[in-house]
């Protein structure tokens, strides 16, 4: 497994583990990160991601894409 940050833009990854406190997987969790589901990035610039999650494009902070296992 590897965090999420560590993906390249235009691959699409299966989520397997997301860390951290239950309050940071509950906010990922309503935007749509959850276990087994699909993520393509869009693109990074500087460890920030853009992701298409489900039918929408979800921005995150490099600090929260290492807490997604892939």
């Amino acid at each position: 497994m590897m965090p999420l940050s560590m993906a390249r833009p235009g691959e699409t990854v299966i989520i397997r583990k997301i860390t951290g406190k239950d309050e940071v997987r509950q906010h990922l969790a309503e935007l749509g990160f959850v276990v087994d589901c699909a993520v393509t990035v869009v693109s990074e610039l500087a460890g920030n991601l853009i992701l298409q999650v489900k039918d929408s494009r979800v921005a995150l902070d490099k600090t929260m894409a290492n807490r997604i296992m892939i």
